[in-house]
């Protein structure tokens, strides 16, 4: 081996990343749903930003902060639109998706569009970028609920710069303890699980695996990694609202919060 082959002792040489069992799990499960989700990924590049699966307009919920100039990375980025509005509002963006098939549909929306930015095959459990690289860290429906809260917060946190910002979407914590195991049946108005030790989801006849957290653990985990909590919005949808997911009726989420956003920022 040359001299510039050598790795000295104190390089050491950096180990492969293993995914967890989850991730390569959701990862099979996401590459067979992507054809499946191009259609709304199509629209959501025309479209002005709105949030979840009710369509509720930033317009009116103000989630958005101004972006211009600033770094962004989109964690589970799938179709990557919401890296294409931050993109046409000035924004350095960089997505990052566990499937290489929502990604394909990312790329060939980017042609499409004429509108490029970086996309990485990856779970964001594990990013592979320099830490203190970004001003902002968003997610809906991406990493957020795909990835295990107790890795993909930290390596935002890691991923973020002091005084950036942490912008993501789930479903209501509420909405997780009513909704039946079945998941085509819309949630009910009663409890049918335990708030306490909410973590891991898995669903029967589905390999995907999700995670949600009861609103104790997100603040106390938020916390604990240097973030402080601005705000949690709880998206009520308008009385004429639609979804095309069966899980939650409209008269449901016009009752309880079926989706929340929550905005942190990381402090020194």
């Amino acid at each position: 081996m040359s001299a510039a082959g050598t790795l000295r002792a104190e390089e050491p040489m950096e180990q492969p990343h293993i995914p967890e069992q989850h991730v390569l799990r959701n990862r099979a499960v996401w590459d067979r749903r992507a054809a499946e989700y191009a259609p709304a990924g199509e629209r959501n590049w025309r479209s002005e930003p709105d949030w979840g699966i009710w369509g509720i307009p930033d317009a009116e919920v103000h989630i958005l902060p101004e972006v211009a100039g600033l770094d962004v990375i989109e964690l589970g980025c799938g179709t990557a639109y919401i890296s294409s509005w931050l993109a046409r509002r000035g924004a350095r963006v960089t997505g990052i998706d566990n499937s290489t098939r929502q990604l394909a549909t990312a790329r060939r929306l980017q042609e499409e569009h004429h509108l490029h930015f970086l996309l990485i095959h990856g779970d964001a459990e594990h990013v592979p970028l320099p830490s203190a690289s970004f001003d902002l860290a968003i997610s809906e429906y991406g990493a957020s609920i795909w990835c295990d809260p107790y890795r993909w917060i930290p390596e935002a946190a890691r991923l973020l710069r002091i005084g950036g910002q942490l912008i993501f979407l789930v479903n209501g914590s509420l909405l997780m303890l009513c909704v039946p195991d079945d998941e085509n049946l819309p949630a009910e108005t009663k409890l049918l699980r335990d708030y306490f030790g909410m973590h891991r989801f898995e669903w029967p006849d589905d390999d995907a695996v999700e995670f949600h957290l009861g609103y104790g653990d997100w603040i106390r985990l938020l916390r604990g990694n240097a973030f402080e909590v601005e705000d949690l919005v709880e998206l009520r949808p308008g009385p004429d609202a639609s979804t095309t997911y069966p899980f939650v009726t409209l008269d449901w989420a016009r009752r309880w919060p079926s989706e929340e956003v929550w905005i942190a920022r990381k402090h020194g």
